[in-house]
């Protein structure tokens, strides 16, 4: 028996590899729902026409690099007679499940797949009085690849194509006719995603201020009222020199929901630079990193950690001695603003200053140095 060989698999799979994409740009993980429709080229020994079915899978994103999906499949094909309306059927039914490894969190979603489950395949065909109704339940195995495309938040589309095996016991004896054994089916497939279970994000990032540096300072000392009956000395002017905390917007270093810093995000900290090596009596610097509240908890903490440690290293290798430097993410937990009753562009772009590394003194100075000090 002749087995297909979808040769554009393997090259197809590497050119993905290519796909410049960080996988937990969108990963929210979504639940869906994905109904649709198939186009099948059967067997060469099965003497069938191309057919065509239907199906509905449940689909669950499980991390930002893998999903699965399970479900039912019916698919269809008529026996190739050579005269239209003649002849019987060839009918597959199958359960099974599918690992998808996904290249991209982004709207397009490029992927491969592989999964297993059982088939029964039934050939009915009415030139072969033999093959009443022989029919089959196997083992059943496909791979194959192919690509989500998120229209919206909840709306979006699936193609893919696959190979798969399952067996048949479908044999006319003294007639020519052997379609026992193993089946090779090539299936495309496109379906619609009902996407549920978590709020929503989009893909793309959202312009926000250009104001990227928010400096705290505590109000500066106002000298005591002199006595009337006698002088007394002017207070002393507080000439400490005091480290400046800073906090810089998350999209301006990393942008949105990304854990690389971005190209050209590095000179929004030469101010920290200059500071720490002007100034070696601040011994222990605490760089803290935020996110807003879209997403999981977990995941929020993960990416404050990871652009906390990114900010630490970037200062590193400036040449500020690392034994000065702690780094820790605090998720979503200190929030700046709420903005409840918001969704969509709307709310990314109103969390946007909950988005935020902030660079300050570990012994918490937070006032700026004295001025008019000589």
């Amino acid at each position: 028996m002749n087995i297909k060989i979808i040769h554009i698999t393997v090259a197809t799979a590497l050119s993905l590899f290519q796909f410049n994409a960080v996988a937990e740009d969108m990963y929210q993980g979504a639940w869906y729902v994905m109904p649709g429709a198939s186009y099948m080229d059967t067997d060469n020994d099965l003497d069938a026409n191309h057919g065509g079915g239907l199906f509905l899978k449940m689909g669950k994103e499980l991390s930002p690099s893998w999903d699965i999906q399970g479900g039912f499949t019916y698919n269809r094909a008529s026996e190739d007679t050579g005269i239209a309306g003649v002849g019987g059927h060839y009918k597959q039914i199958t359960l099974g499940a599918d690992a998808l490894y996904m290249f991209s969190r982004d709207r397009f979603r490029p992927f491969l797949l592989a999964g297993a489950g059982v088939a029964r395949n039934n050939v009915d065909y009415s030139n072969f009085p033999s093959l009443n109704n022989a029919m089959r339940t196997s083992w059943m195995t496909n791979i194959g690849l192919g690509a989500q495309f998120l229209l919206n938040e909840t709306f979006g589309l699936q193609a893919d194509i696959r190979h798969q095996w399952s067996r048949s016991d479908a044999e006319a004896p003294n007639s020519g006719f052997d379609a026992s054994g193993t089946m090779n089916n090539t299936l495309f497939n496109l379906g619609a995603i009902f996407r549920f279970g978590v709020p929503a994000k989009t893909a793309s990032a959202v312009d926000v201020p250009e104001q990227y540096v928010e400096k705290k300072a505590a109000p500066k000392p106002v000298p005591e009222p002199m006595p009337v009956a006698k002088a007394e000395p002017m207070p002393v002017k507080d000439c400490t020199q005091k480290f400046v905390t800073i906090t810089v917007s998350a999209e301006k270093l990393f942008g949105f929901d990304k854990i690389q810093m971005q190209e050209g995000s590095k000179p929004f900290l030469d101010e920290v630079v200059k500071q720490l090596k002007a100034h070696p009596e601040f011994k222990l610097v605490m760089v803290t990193g935020h996110t807003d509240r879209i997403g999981t908890t977990a995941y929020n903490q993960k990416l404050s950690e990871d652009r906390a440690n990114q900010v630490r290293d970037y200062l590193v290798t400036e040449g500020i001695d690392g034994s000065r430097l702690q780094s820790v993410g605090k998720g979503e937990s200190e929030p700046v603003v709420t903005c409840t009753g918001m969704k969509g562009n709307k709310l990314i772009e109103c969390l946007q200053p909950n988005r935020r590394v902030i660079i300050e003194d570990k012994e918490q100075h937070l006032v700026e140095s004295a001025t008019n000090c000589n």
